[in-house]
């Protein structure tokens, strides 16, 4: 049967059912995880790899081809963490009077694109070396900057000489001359 336009539709009954529940859930159950798995005592819990080594190496260890000798009793971690090279992190450190780095050869364009518009704005000059690290088959290389000023009796760069910090605008000497 159709209803008509001018009557109206009985507004919906709530059914009491489940309410709310005890866990603050709001239209469902409590979880029943927290009532069968308690949380565990903090106390209890394992803070890193165990003290002493055990016989079983892990899968994801390597195994040791060699053993130690007598002369080295520093134990060979089996991982190194170092962290990766950060060409965000060296560019922080421009503005030094030395830094050496060794830069991975992936980022070497990037570190001496940044080191050459550091120095155009003629504050800070570096003399540059680049050369490969030993033995890595060009896979990084040594960079050294050094800063330099220009000497104008010399006709050359010569190496900066930090002659201190001054409150005077005309520098150390306190005079325009």
């Amino acid at each position: 049967m159709a209803r008509s336009k001018g009557s109206k539709k009985a507004p919906a009954r709530r059914t009491k059912g489940r309410g709310r529940s005890p866990g603050g859930f709001v239209g469902r159950d409590a979880s029943p995880v927290l009532d069968r798995y308690p949380p565990k005592d903090p106390a209890l819990s394992i803070r890193g790899p165990p003290k002493g080594s055990s016989s079983t190496p892990s899968p994801a260890a390597p195994l040791k081809t060699e053993t130690p000798t007598a002369a080295s009793s520093a134990p060979v971690p089996l991982i190194a963490l170092e962290r990766p090279f950060d060409v965000d992190e060296f560019s922080s450190l421009l503005g030094e009077t030395s830094i050496r780095v060794t830069v991975p050869r992936e980022d070497l364009a990037e570190v001496l694109r940044r080191v050459s518009e550091f120095m155009g704005f003629g504050i800070y000059v570096y003399a540059i070396v680049v050369r490969p690290t030993p033995g890595d088959l060009l896979k990084s290389f040594v960079v050294e900057l050094q800063r330099v000023d220009y000497s104008a009796e010399k006709g050359a760069w010569t190496p900066f000489v930090d002659k201190g910090a001054s409150d005077s605008p005309f520098g150390p000497s306190g005079t325009r001359t």
